[in-house]
């Protein structure tokens, strides 16, 4: 990608990148809002459902979700825009070649982004291998590249603090999942609040923040096309649960409830990710 063809957003942030690699189709700014998804490498279960829920409340808007293909909140936050149809794009801290892209347990997700319409995009020479120095570089793609970037999970001392810190020098809007006050993983988020981050407590704080204009529905309003069966089942899932678990409570045949978990998945009202059934 030529000087010409680097995408505006970063034509205009200090320390431009002189070009930039591809593989796949990175989607068009015309056409999508870009928000860039960071957090901590050691989540918590806390910060999984709410990066998992909060994205799949985006479902259906033009929005790409941008992070950088680490491990933890990076791959979850891809994985949750491919499963809920939404492009994503991957700045990993190296360069594109199968052989170095890091890390290489996330290679088959890269190919996974690319094969949904999505892209990987780097500054570094194809066969560049991540190193210490080569992470601060990328984070400054991520954050020029989106409009906002929300923060899910950090500590003070993280280097999403970095990505969040850049975005707010490029004038991006920083947004952040407020945490328990009892956590160090949300240390970092809580300070970015208290600094001005807009809190996020649901998708549609993410999408208001982005400039989409939106009625958000309530779970009852999520509940007037569905079966009385299918809302016993929703009613029961205030909170995550195996199956099994799910099934018992319930008190119907484990066929019946597996057909309802299988229709309310396709309505996108529930999905099962890691044992547990939860509510979209």
């Amino acid at each position: 990608m030529s000087k010409s063809n680097i995408p505006l957003p970063l034509q205009e942030i200090p320390d431009s990148p002189k070009r930039l690699f591809t593989r796949g189709t990175l989607p068009s700014l015309d056409d999508y809002v870009f928000l860039t998804v960071v957090g901590s490498r050691k989540y918590s279960n806390y910060g999984r459902d709410a990066c998992e829920q909060l994205i799949a409340g985006l479902r259906g808007y033009p929005i790409v979700i941008v992070s950088g293909l680490a491990l933890g909140m990076d791959s979850i936050a891809h994985r949750a825009a491919l499963d809920n149809g939404l492009k994503t794009v991957a700045v990993p801290g190296s360069g594109l070649d199968d052989a170095v892209i890091y890390p290489a347990t996330n290679l088959s997700l890269a190919h996974e982004i690319i094969l949904n319409g999505g892209a990987l995009l780097s500054e570094f020479e194809s066969d560049t291998r991540a190193e210490r120095w080569t992470f601060p570089r990328r984070n400054r793609i991520m954050a020029g590249l989106s409009r906002a970037t929300l923060v899910v999970e950090a500590t003070n001392k993280s280097g999403t603090r970095i990505t969040a810190k850049l975005a707010t020098e490029y004038n991006r809007d920083v947004l952040a999942v407020p945490g328990s006050i009892f956590s160090d993983g949300s240390s970092g988020t809580n300070e970015l609040i208290k600094l001005g981050a807009t809190p996020i407590t649901s998708s549609a704080d993410i999408l208001q923040a982005l400039g989409f204009n939106v009625t958000e529905t309530t779970p009852d309003d999520a509940m007037l096309d569905c079966t009385e069966q299918e809302r016993a089942v929703l009613s029961v899932l205030a909170s995550p649960m195996p199956r099994g678990e799910l099934i018992r409570q319930v008190g119907m045949n484990v066929g019946q409830v597996n057909v309802i978990i299988a229709t309310l998945e396709i309505k996108g009202l529930i999905k099962e990710t890691m044992g547990e059934v939860r509510r979209v």
